[in-house]
């Protein structure tokens, strides 16, 4: 018996869906896994009552999943290091931007026997270059860490609808207790398929540069332009998705981007509906600042998009390589410059034999 001891860190709508798959594999699988998953919660009033204490109660994240209930087995905590004590596996699921502070805590205090593996879909950009989620994470607390994404809208997972995702895994010794096996065993569901694959980059990479391409579909609904357009939206993504990839990456694997749930199947989902095609719209719609509307429509939880847009700018303009990626330039400066959407055609005409 592994008897592991998982925690997740983060509870938003995706953090809490997660929570809900891990706590059901945990309770099925008593030979591999501890039996309750404790779940950091960062700690706010609701109507005047704690949220842990509802979660731990009333089993249900009322702010952000409600009408969910979470297995009993979930159990909410609010100090992050009680969270994380003895836990073998972590699994981290917060915005992207709230991870140093999160790291600068945990660091020092995690074992590096200790496993994680990363839900967040963003990257970190310094002068010194960029660095996926999961290598972040790894150098900072020095543990190893995996990778999770794929076209999984949170409210459908947690409501048990189909969908598939990926795991980029790759056991960092073959000794491991914890491998590819225990991963899928921890995340894999009835109604969530776990394709587990190496590629750590290039599902990082997905999860993180499909955010733009939602945006910029956003644009094409505020623009009212149709489904000819959206589609040639993300014709476009994915191709400078897979560029950037294979780039600066060039581990990453194309494959990934056009074959696996993180890398095509979540460019279309992420523009049909998600948070970031949403923002993208009512930017053009009513022209009001970008972090506003953030504010405004998605109520405390973040789009990922717009910082990801902006640290790829960053990234790109110190390597003279915005000409390269039109359709991301684009998208930052629709966003912060003002350059008019409907230019779009245009820009992207002139760059086509490019490609």
């Amino acid at each position: 018996m592994l008897n592991l001891k998982v925690s997740v860190i983060g509870s938003g709508n995706w953090g809490s869906a997660i929570a809900k798959i891990v706590a059901e594999n945990a309770a099925e699988n008593r030979d591999m896994f501890e039996t309750d998953v404790r779940m950091w919660v960062f700690e706010e009033l609701v109507a005047g009552q704690k949220l842990t204490e509802i979660i731990n109660t009333q089993h249900e994240n009322v702010k952000y999943l409600p009408g969910i209930k979470l297995p009993s087995n979930v159990v909410a905590v609010p100090d992050l290091l009680d969270a994380v004590e003895d836990a073998n596996l972590l699994v981290f699921n917060v915005p992207h931007q709230f991870l140093p502070r999160i790291c600068s805590q945990l660091k020092g205090k995690v074992p590096s026997t200790v496993r994680a593996v990363s839900c967040i879909k963003g990257v970190e950009v310094s002068g010194d270059g960029i660095t996926i989620i999961a290598d972040y994470i790894s150098q900072e607390l020095g543990i190893y860490c995996g990778a999770l994404s794929g076209a999984n809208l949170a409210p459908e997972v947690a409501q048990e609808k189909f969908s598939e995702t990926t795991i980029a895994y790759k056991v960092p010794d073959p000794s491991d207790s914890i491998d590819a096996r225990v991963v899928r065993t921890l995340f894999h569901r009835p109604y969530f398929h776990v394709n587990v694959v190496a590629d750590v980059a290039g599902v990082s990479l997905c999860g993180a540069l499909k955010n733009i391409v939602a945006l910029a579909s956003g644009f094409v609904d505020g623009m009212a332009w149709g489904d000819n357009a959206k589609a040639a939206i993300i014709r476009r993504g994915l191709l400078e998705m897979t560029k950037f990839g294979r780039e600066f990456f060039p581990e990453c694997k194309a494959s990934t981007f056009t074959e696996e749930s993180c890398g095509v199947a979540d460019v279309i989902t992420s523009c049909s509906g998600g948070r970031n095609n949403k923002l993208g719209a009512a930017l053009i719609k009513t022209r009001r600042p970008i972090f506003e509307l953030e504010e405004e429509l998605l109520k405390g939880q973040k789009a990922q998009g717009v910082t990801t847009a902006q640290e790829v700018h960053e990234f790109l303009e110190r390597r003279g390589k915005l000409e390269d990626f039109p359709l991301f330039t684009a998208v930052h400066d629709i966003i912060f410059s003002g350059l008019d959407s409907y230019a779009l055609p245009q820009i992207l005409e002139d760059v086509e034999q490019k490609y």
